[in-house]
């Protein structure tokens, strides 16, 4: 399964990367995101991306991923994309306000057990993305 998320992960980067970022994938790795690089316009950047097998108007992220996120270097832009059925959505986090904070009782881990607990999540609708890209394959 995880071989099957990395592909789609690189995908995502080829994409962005034959519109002008530049990008190298670090999913594979225990960081708190799946690429780094440079923007179009030359800022160091990561983003952390998902990809959801059914759609919901709004999307869903972890608080803990948010503040892991947040944490890094103040100059570093953060975005958070997320794939559905519907498309790809990229919310550029530093830019973002006004947050709906919610739980929600969900898995733990996405792929590696069944259990479940509450996560404190944000709720981000789809007119907060700075973009929307056609739509890529979910696992």
């Amino acid at each position: 399964m995880l071989d099957k998320i990395y592909a789609l992960e690189k995908k995502v980067l080829n994409h962005l990367n034959s519109k002008g970022w530049d990008l190298v994938h670090t999913g594979e790795g225990i960081l708190p995101y799946d690429a780094k690089g440079k923007t179009p316009k030359g800022f160091d950047c990561v983003i952390e991306m998902k990809f959801r097998d059914k759609y919901y108007d709004t999307k869903l992220l972890e608080l803990a991923k948010y503040r892991k996120l947040m944490k890094l270097d103040s100059d570093i832009q953060k975005f958070y994309f997320v794939s559905d059925p519907n498309g790809g959505y990229m919310f550029w986090l530093n830019k973002m306000k006004d947050f709906q904070e919610s739980t929600l009782y969900c898995p733990q881990k996405t792929f590696w057990n069944s259990k479940k607990q509450n996560k404190n999540i944000f709720l981000l609708k789809e007119e907060q993305a700075i973009a929307k890209f056609e739509h890529y394959a979910t696992y």
